[in-house]
């Protein structure tokens, strides 16, 4: 005589990891800005500027965006390969020029690129993002 099968399911992980491995898989790493652990990284061309951006990876942290400083011994291009392989939306370069001017260069996620952009106008449009959940970053300042 035929018997019905009973199946047990069983997992290991919960509905939270389960969500983030979807997220993961959705977005390839590439999250938004919003959603992503390190949201803006900091890199220092040279040990001169390093003050520089410390003060602005100080006031980044202070308004609560999730940020790091690389002011490390390297080449800048290392810096960003570095960067870009760990799939950051914003990366802030600070050189001699953006010191002397009192402004930033960005590199965005995705190869766009600005040059003198002032910090306060960065500040306020990426906040717009982080506010609206945005999933696009923004690629012009």
């Amino acid at each position: 005589e035929k018997v019905r099968p009973y199946i047990i399911h069983r997992t290991s992980i919960g509905c939270y990891e389960r969500t983030l491995a979807y997220l993961i898989e959705k977005y390839a790493g590439a999250f938004p800005f919003w959603l992503a652990p390190t949201q803006i990284k900091v890199l220092s061309v040279t040990d001169a500027v390093n003050n520089y951006a410390k003060n602005i990876s100080d006031k980044l942290l202070d308004l609560g965006f999730r940020c790091e400083l690389d002011n490390r011994n390297e080449k800048i291009g290392y810096k960003i390969r570095e960067s870009a392989s760990q799939k950051v939306p914003y990366n802030i370069i600070i050189g001699e020029n953006e010191m002397n001017n009192g402004t930033i260069s960005l590199r965005i996620r995705g190869g766009f690129s600005a040059n003198d952009v002032n910090l306060d106008k960065f500040i306020e449009e990426v906040n717009k993002l982080n506010n609206n959940r945005d999933i696009n970053l923004k690629t012009e300042f």
